[in-house]
């Protein structure tokens, strides 16, 4: 069947509006923010998993490949369609929270809600996910975020989204409709278990959509914490602070805790406007006329240049029952800082971060209009020190060059779980925009910027530093989350664990036409 013919089967389907081929949607799927690749024979936006299956039983029958596609803030290429016979699925429009239930603590979505959809809702019920969301949270989609490894707010003590998800509901390659969790079993059960036998949950989760695509999940709440409270601290090494970050993790005393680069906190610092904004913000989310004022005091004494030049920053954000739980908590990561080096700051990072959580997509954008691109690695807390001495020898070979096209690189430190340090290398430089930067960020902010001219040398130095540090990476056995097309996945593994993957992709996905190319399974 030509594309042509594929097209208009679909359209008859789903309709019109729902088919798109035109140059603006096509060139959209072909990027995100930072990889390009194939365009695509067309996006199609479903409503429901029964549109999903109808989407994937036609293009696989007819040999194209069928790529799942949520916010798109990725820069792994996760969704980047492996040649143009792609159907690319924009699971955006399956934006419905089909079910709070309140007496069972769950929540189901379909798999195009956002974060932010999910905390806005739970937040007048005194209710919310563990795992709050990623700092994408306006955009991300919990589809993409499970598929590819979602983490930050609430991470430290409660991990990434795939550790607090029930069960899914996922649509196979030929169209099958497949359930997990308890929404296995033949009789209709509340999903409050994820595994009830072999946890086909699991399977799903991280997997990049090379399995299926995810229309619909279940996750686990929590009652709001009633107190909340921020600290931050000052480290001359990033050795310190992570000894500091990794001790405070530990002794699970925050629901997110992380390390800034200098250049990096800096960035944060806030013109007037800003700070009239964020104060706004503060004092919305302070919970009381009381709090509000001491939380706008807080703020007001810390201001915007609070970190001394060139230091490390460390910033972390505790909850719990009660204000003198909380006050141990930030009492007992205070002295773990200052053991470790630090020195008190004001904490206006964390409380800003929890106070406008979600609030845009301004950093798709660096902040002077440029672009990013990050990687990551996790490893043992006894490993950070080796992660970080490796990381900063391999890139110091390449100061003059980074110099001369403009390449700068940052570091984000954050603690995922208790027993799991995360290190992320940000690379900086100035580009021509890719469509994401022009349609992510608010207008306002949009148009502070020129769009920078190309630079393609710029870019490539990138990307070989990218390519680099991944080699680094596996050679430590470190693993990653949003693997997408960037990471070595299928040829890091050991043959036992491959061999079984193989096994049930080919099982699945005999066609190998579910996201090919994904965690290098092709």
């Amino acid at each position: 069947m030509t594309d042509r013919a594929l097209i208009d089967m679909l359209t008859a389907r789903l309709g019109a509006d729902a088919v798109r081929t035109d140059d603006e949607a096509v060139t959209l799927a072909a990027n995100d923010v930072h990889v390009t690749a194939d365009r695509p024979a067309a996006m199609v936006a479903p409503r429901d998993a029964a549109d999903v299956a109808a989407i994937v039983a036609a293009a696989t029958t007819q040999g194209h490949a069928v790529v799942p596609r949520g916010g798109g803030l990725s820069y792994t290429g996760g969704y980047a369609p492996p040649s143009a016979r792609t159907i690319t699925v924009d699971m955006r429009g399956m934006n419905r929270i089909l079910d709070i239930a309140e007496q069972d603590m769950t929540i189901t979505v379909q798999a195009g809600v956002t974060w932010k959809q999910i905390n806005d809702a739970l937040k007048p019920r005194g209710l919310r996910l563990p795992y709050i969301g990623t700092f994408s949270g306006a955009g991300a989609t919990v589809g993409g975020g499970l598929g590819h490894g979602a983490l930050f707010f609430g991470s430290a003590r409660y991990g990434s989204a795939a550790e607090n998800v029930l069960g899914m509901e996922i649509v196979l390659a030929d169209g099958t409709i497949l359930r997990t969790g308890q929404g296995a079993l033949a009789q209709p059960s509340k999903p409050i278990l994820r595994s009830f036998g072999p946890d086909l949950t699991g399977l799903f989760t991280h997997d990049g959509g090379m399995f299926g695509i995810k229309t619909e999940a279940t996750f686990r709440l929590i009652r709001s914490p009633a107190e909340q409270g921020y600290a931050s601290f000052a480290f001359a090494c990033i050795k310190q602070a992570a000894d500091a970050l990794c001790e405070i993790a530990r002794a699970d005393l925050a629901e997110e805790v992380y390390i800034l680069d200098p250049s990096a906190a800096g960035a944060v610092h806030a013109d007037a406007t800003t700070m009239a904004k964020t104060a706004m913000s503060v004092a919305r989310e302070a919970g009381g006329a009381l709090k509000a004022i001491k939380a706008l005091a807080s703020l007001a004494k810390g201001g915007t240049d609070f970190i001394p030049e060139g230091h490390f920053s460390l910033h972390l954000t505790a909850a719990g029952r009660c204000a003198a739980a909380v006050e141990a908590d930030l009492d007992a990561a205070q002295r773990i800082a200052v053991q470790s080096g630090g020195i008190v700051v004001a904490p206006t990072i964390p409380r800003v971060a929890r106070a406008e959580i979600f609030a845009n997509l301004n950093g798709v954008l660096g902040p002077r209009g440029g672009r990013w691109a990050a990687l990551n690695a996790k490893v043992a807390h006894s490993d950070a020190h080796l992660l970080i001495d490796a990381f900063d020898a391999m890139i110091a070979p390449h100061a003059e060059e980074m110099a001369a096209c403009g390449v700068t690189h940052t570091r984000l430190v954050s603690a995922l779980a208790n027993h799991c340090f995360s290190f992320e290398p940000v690379f900086h430089w100035q580009d021509s925009w890719q469509p994401l930067h022009r349609m992510a960020p608010e207008c306002d902010h949009l148009t502070r910027f020129t769009e920078p001219a190309p630079n393609p040398a710029g870019r490539a130095l990138v990307d070989r530093l990218r390519q680099q540090t991944v080699e680094l990476f596996r050679s430590l056995g470190a693993a990653s989350n949003q693997i997408g097309r960037t990471y070595p996945f299928r040829p890091a593994l050991s043959p036992a664990p491959e061999q079984l993957l193989l096994t049930i992709k080919r099982a699945l996905d005999p066609r190998g036409l579910m996201n090919p190319g994904v965690l290098g399974f092709t």
